[in-house]
């Protein structure tokens, strides 16, 4: 697939991109340039290649998932300007 002026004239304008027009064939180009690479990647046979997050096969620790209060109730709260019964008092907001 080859781009013209027109098309990459269309797809600035699409991405809100200014591109003067005189810049339009240097820029068609270079995108032609970028597809051609892309045909090339998509020649490539990659049946039976599994789809990697890492370079490096890495698997990370796990820990227990345990749920807990975090322990420091009294320390999260202290600057509270106002608590009632070890919670965070706030104005009503909502009617």
């Amino acid at each position: 697939m080859a781009l013209d002026t027109a098309d990459v004239k269309r797809i600035a304008r699409l991405a809100r991109i200014a591109v003067p027009a005189e810049e339009l064939p240097a820029l068609a180009k270079e995108l032609n340039g970028l597809l051609d690479w892309v045909e090339q990647l998509n020649a490539v046979d990659t049946a039976g290649v599994e789809p990697m997050t890492s370079v490096v096969a890495v698997s990370l620790p796990m820990r227990e998932d345990a749920v807990t209060d975090g322990g420091i109730a009294e320390k999260v709260l202290a600057n509270a300007p106002e608590r009632v019964h070890g919670f965070f008092a706030v104005p009503k907001v909502v009617e």
